[in-house]
């Protein structure tokens, strides 16, 4: 007997949906921000401060997860890669909640990242399916601005977790928390991929489709653009505890703090979501780069004056103003790459999002591990990484039409 098909949920509930499935990577990371030096301690990390390894090994795991879920969504369909994403996320949690090694903490991080890379990748192919261009970028705005509660309120949750149960709970919060999303996206959530837009499941196929994407600048170029914008984003989380706990010395309200910074990525989402319809995509990412990369040199040629630790009061104020920049860039970017490439959603969103968190992950470790009691190297990374995307952006567009 065939199952019926789930209505079409109101627009509210769908922003809700897509933004609760897409979140599964910044649930992955957040929740357990508070708990990086005590899993370090407890499984015997070389360094303590090597706890940015376990935001680094989820992030590997999902690079490597969007190269296969992408064009298995756009063979099989976009509902069941979602729901196997979710069963490799909850294994791979119960293998780190249960591990007494600090190599086995890395591999249950790499699984989980493996299996949070379908919801996060299928369903931007799923949006995709529905919406293109500037409506597109305007949903992802939206969706962006509803997703930013995560990121809001994952650190205190993972605060409350560990002081209930020590920091194996938080991966238990993340067990509860994907089952209950799975279940309201199996009852509410249709199939988006029509049967005859479904592309068989070929190495040669998936191979084509790779050059068409390489030899499409757009493509390319908006790709490269969003992993450095990435680098920064990944490279900072790995890097928050250690300068609000470390440099500033804030103790327990680090999620209060990180929470603080995170509101900035919400507004913009609004803002970009009101203004891309007027402006355009490519305006507003254009003047966001520009923006972020002279307010990272202009912080960073004031740090000498600080010894490399200026007032926390100074160091928020130019967080909040470069984390409003990334908010506008991050739903363009993605819209931006995928416009060429709506015949292949799936594969493209794979693409997009595998090599932009490729690239992004050394640009990051290399900006966490040179935290040093300043916050210098994060500073230097944004100016540096926010100018290389500023170069890329430009190579994209050259000759293109406004």
């Amino acid at each position: 007997m065939t199952r019926p098909t789930p209505p079409r949920p109101a627009f509210a509930e769908y922003i809700a949906l897509v933004a609760l499935l897409i979140s599964i990577g910044a649930l992955g990371t957040d929740i357990m921000l508070p708990a990086l030096e005590a899993i370090s301690a407890d499984l015997g990390a070389p360094k303590l401060t090597d706890g940015h390894y376990i935001v680094s090994a989820f992030f590997l795991g999902m690079a490597g997860g969007q190269l296969i879920v992408g064009p298995l969504a756009d063979s099989f369909g976009r509902k069941p890669v979602i729901y196997a994403g979710y069963g490799v996320f909850v294994l791979g949690c119960l293998v780190s909640a249960f591990t007494e090694s600090w190599a086995i903490m890395l591999a249950g991080r790499v699984l989980q990242g493996f299996g949070a890379a379908a919801p996060r990748i299928v369903t931007v192919a799923m949006v995709r399916d529905e919406y293109e261009g500037r409506a597109m970028a305007r949903i992802m705005s939206i969706v962006m601005a509803a997703f930013i509660i995560v990121p809001v309120v994952a650190p205190a949750l993972g605060q409350g977790l560990i002081l209930l149960g020590g920091w194996r709970s938080t991966f238990a919060g993340l067990v509860v928390l994907a089952l209950a999303v799975v279940g309201w996206f199996a009852l509410r959530q249709r199939e988006t991929l029509a049967p005859e837009d479904k592309r068989a499941f070929r190495l040669g196929d998936i191979a084509a489709g790779l050059r068409e994407i390489l030899r499409t600048r757009v493509a390319l170029g908006y790709t490269l653009t969003a992993g450095l914008m990435y680098g920064m984003f990944v490279g900072y989380l790995g890097a928050a505890q250690q300068i609000f706990q470390g440099v500033f010395g804030v103790g327990e309200l680090f999620a209060a703090y990180f929470a603080l910074a995170s509101t900035a990525l919400g507004a913009a989402a609004i803002v970009n979501a009101s203004l891309v319809m007027r402006l355009g995509m490519r305006r507003l990412t254009g003047l966001a780069l520009v923006a972020l990369t002279g307010l990272s040199f202009g912080f960073w040629a004031l740090l000498p004056l600080y010894g490399g630790q200026p007032p926390m009061l100074l160091f928020i104020l130019w967080q909040l103003s470069v984390f409003f920049c990334v908010g506008i860039t991050f739903g363009n970017l993605n819209a931006l790459a995928l416009e060429p490439l709506g015949h292949m959603a799936g594969l493209g969103a794979a693409f997009v999002g595998s090599l932009a968190t490729f690239l992004s992950l050394p640009l990051a470790a290399a900006i966490s591990a040179r935290i040093n009691g300043t916050v210098t190297p994060l500073i230097a990374g944004f100016a540096v990484l926010g100018l290389a995307a500023c170069c890329v952006m430009y190579w994209t567009n050259r000759g293109r039409p406004d």
